[in-house]
């Protein structure tokens, strides 16, 4: 009803009974080879796009105009993921810390670039090599993973399946910076990974593009 799974109510009864559909092998061949086939054609097509942004974040102050950060992936594998830089070179110095909706690190430009999902264009790469999904749960970075693991009851159960550009707890939650937010968004996530379906994969994206389009306005 609320779509979301209370994690007070989860057991491994309920994430692995009737066989899971991550045991569906057919429809992730389908998804990934939709994952690569669209991830190849949206390169393509934005990569004059993404030049240009590059471009104008280096112009706009001190700092790389792409940015590399790891994170946690499927089965807790670490990779780096790809992300036009939207902060300032300095923002993070030391101990790792939660990015907001509103950051005050952000430049000018950066925070339109976030508010239009733009500075996401590099992680088509990650999808390409098979590192992400289009629609899965969002990575997160591995020194918050450690500590959620250890509050959040089965946090790590989100691993099960490759991290997403965009996923179910990102059109159904606004941006969490806090461990009850990321409970709550592991209750989004639980629910879409227990009952995924290529169905609500297209539904996701186009609620992420309707919402990419309203933050462009």
């Amino acid at each position: 009803m609320f779509r979301a799974v209370p994690v007070a109510a989860v057991t491994p009864e309920w994430m692995l009974g009737r066989g899971w559909d991550a045991s569906d092998h057919l429809t992730e061949a389908v998804k990934r080879l939709g994952d690569v086939a669209l991830a190849f054609a949206l390169l393509v097509l934005t990569a004059p796009l993404q030049l240009f942004l590059a471009l104008l974040v280096k112009l706009s102050g001190p700092g790389p105009a792409f940015y590399r950060q790891t994170r946690v992936g499927q089965y807790g594998r670490t990779f780096s993921m790809l992300k036009l830089r939207t902060m300032r070179a300095d923002a993070e110095t030391g101990e790792a810390k939660w990015a907001q909706g509103d950051d005050p690190r952000q430049t000018g430009l950066g925070r339109i670039l976030r508010r239009t999902r733009l500075d996401e264009l590099p992680q088509l790469l990650n999808i390409l090599v098979g590192e992400m999904s289009f629609v899965r749960p969002r990575p997160e970075r591995p020194e918050f993973v450690d500590t959620l693991e250890k509050a959040i009851p089965y946090y790590a159960w989100r691993h099960a399946v490759r991290p997403g550009l965009t996923g179910w707890a990102q059109i159904n939650y606004p941006y969490g910076s806090s461990v009850e937010d990321s409970l709550r968004k592991l209750e989004y996530d639980l629910y879409y990974i227990r009952n995924f379906s290529l169905a609500t994969d297209l539904f996701i994206v186009l609620r992420t593009l309707a919402a990419a389009m309203r933050g462009a306005r």
